[in-house]
C-alpha cells in the first residue's frame, strides 16, 4: 500500500470572530481560496494533478453554503476539471477531511488531495445555520429526557468530574498564551502562517500574519477576576456537582480561520521531486456520552494508540484542542501525559479555534514542532459537538 505523506501544511494567521477582527471583511471563500492557491504555488504543483479537494466547515450557511470547498477552488483559479467537497464533523472537520484525503491515498483512490477547513464566525455565527429552529426530533427527546446541554455546561461537568478547580483553569488558560506568545516572538509560526492582505471597514488595506487572539500579558491572577460564562438557576438545580468555573478566559474565543495540507502519495512525492515533512501513522474516530460531550478524546485517543501499537510515553508532542481548558487537563490526567509535552506551543485558548479550520490548524502546528524539536511522533485529538473526537498519529519524515 502506498503511504500518505504531508508535503505542506499551512494556516492564516487567527483573527477575532467578530466584527472587527483581521478577517471579519473578508469572505470565508476568499480565506480557503487563498490557503488552497498558496499550497500548489509553493510546491510548483500544477493544480490539474490534484485528485480531490476535501474541505472541513461547521457552519455551512449563508457564505459557507453550498459546497464551500468547491466554490473556494474556483475562486483559486484551479481547473474546473478539479472536484471538492465539505464535511461536518463539528471541530473536527478539518481533521476528519485529513483522514479522509490520507486514508483515500493509502486506499488508492488518490494521487495527490488537498484536506483544508475554513470558518468564519465573524460572519457566520455560531448557531446560525439551524435557522432557529431545533434540530432535534421526539426519537432524541426520548431518549435523553433531561435535554441535551451545550458545551459549556459540558464543560464544567467535566471540571466537576475530574475535580479541576478555578485556579487550575485559570493557571493552564494563562499557560497556553504563554507558550503562544513566545513561540511567536521566536519566529516558530513563520513557516506555517501564509500572510493575506485584507481590507478594513474603512477600506485600510493591511497584511494580516499575527495571529489576533494571542494576549501575551494574560495571567492566571488576571483571569481570577472573570465571571463563569454559563451559570443559570435551572442548570444549577440540576447539576448541583458543578462549580461554575468556566470563564471567557478558559475558553477558545470566538476565531476566524483557514488552514490546509497537502497530502499525497509517497511515490507520487518522489516523482513529483517533492520532500515529504510526515506520514500519516494511525487514526481513529470515537463517541462518547452527548451530554458531557468533549470527552471522547480520550476514548480516541486509546484506540489510536493501540492501532499504532505505541504508548503515550512513545509520542513526542500532543495537540490536544483547548475548546475549554478542562478538556486538555482530563485528556492528561487519564493518560499521566507529560505536561511540557501537552500543546507546547500554545492552543485554541491563545491561538484561537476557528472551528471547521482548526483540524488543519493544529495539524500545522504540530508538524512545525516535531521538526523543530526533532520529535518522530505527534499525536493530535479534537473533542467534537455531540459527544465525537478524532485522533491522529503523525511520523515525521
Amino acid at each position: 500500500m502506498p503511504e500518505a505523506v504531508i508535503v505542506d501544511v499551512v494556516r492564516l494567521a487567527s483573527g477575532k470572530g467578530k466584527p472587527g477582527g483581521a478577517l471579519s471583511e473578508t469572505k470565508p471563500v476568499e480565506l480557503l481560496a487563498h490557503v488552497l492557491r498558496a499550497l500548489v504555488e509553493r510546491n510548483d504543483l500544477d493544480p490539474a494533478r490534484v485528485d480531490d479537494v476535501i474541505g472541513g466547515c461547521v457552519g455551512q450557511a449563508g457564505e459557507q453554503a453550498l459546497n464551500i470547498s468547491r466554490t473556494a477552488l474556483l475562486s483559486a483559479g484551479f481547473p474546473e476539471s478539479v472536484p471538492a467537497t465539505t464535511v461536518d464533523r463539528q471541530c473536527g472537520s478539518s481533521q476528519q477531511a485529513a483522514h479522509f484525503a490520507a486514508q483515500g491515498v493509502i486506499a488508492g483512490a488518490y494521487d495527490i488531495v488537498i484536506a483544508a477547513g475554513v470558518e468564519s464566525m465573524s460572519r457566520v455565527p455560531m448557531g446560525f445555520s439551524t435557522a432557529g429552529q431545533s434540530p432535534y426530533g421526539p426519537s432524541i427527546a426520548a431518549r435523553y429526557p433531561d435535554g441535551l446541554v451545550g458545551q459549556g455546561i459540558s464543560a464544567e461537568l467535566i471540571t466537576a468530574k475530574w475535580k479541576l478547580d478555578r485556579e487550575a483553569l485559570d493557571a493552564f488558560a494563562a499557560q497556553s498564551h504563554r507558550r503562544a506568545a513566545q513561540a511567536a516572538a521566536d519566529g516558530f509560526f513563520g513557516r506555517e502562517i501564509l500572510p493575506i492582505d485584507v481590507v478594513d471597514a474603512d477600506g485600510n488595506r493591511s497584511t494580516h500574519a499575527v495571529d489576533e487572539t494571542v494576549r501575551a500579558t494574560t495571567t492566571a491572577e488576571g483571569l481570577a477576576g472573570l465571571k463563569p460564562s454559563f451559570y443559570t438557576e435551572q442548570y444549577a438545580q440540576r447539576f448541583p456537582e458543578i462549580g461554575w468555573h468556566i470563564t471567557p478566559g478558559s475558553s477558545s474565543p470566538l476565531t476566524d480561520g483557514a488552514s490546509g495540507a497537502l497530502i499525497m502519495s509517497d511515490t507520487m512525492a518522489s516523482t513529483l521531486g517533492l520532500k515529504p515533512r510526515a506520514r500519516f501513522h494511525s487514526f481513529s474516530v470515537a463517541g462518547d456520552d452527548p451530554v458531557f460531550m468533549l470527552t471522547a478524546p480520550i476514548p480516541a485517543t486509546h484506540k489510536v494508540l493501540a492501532r499504532a501499537g505505541l504508548s503515550i510515553d512513545d509520542i513526542d508532542a500532543y495537540e490536544v484542542n483547548e475548546a475549554f481548558a478542562p478538556v486538555p487537563l482530563a485528556w492528561a490526567h487519564e493518560f499521566g501525559a507529560d505536561p511540557a509535552k501537552l500543546n507546547p506551543r500554545g492552543g485554541a485558548i491563545a491561538l484561537g479555534h476557528a472551528l471547521g479550520s482548526s483540524g488543519t490548524r493544529l495539524l500545522s502546528t504540530l508538524v512545525n514542532h516535531l521538526e523543530t524539536t526533532g520529535g518522530r511522533y505527534g499525536l493530535q485529538t479534537m473533542c467534537e459537538g455531540a459527544g465525537m473526537a478524532n485522533a491522529t498519529i503523525i511520523e515525521r519524515i
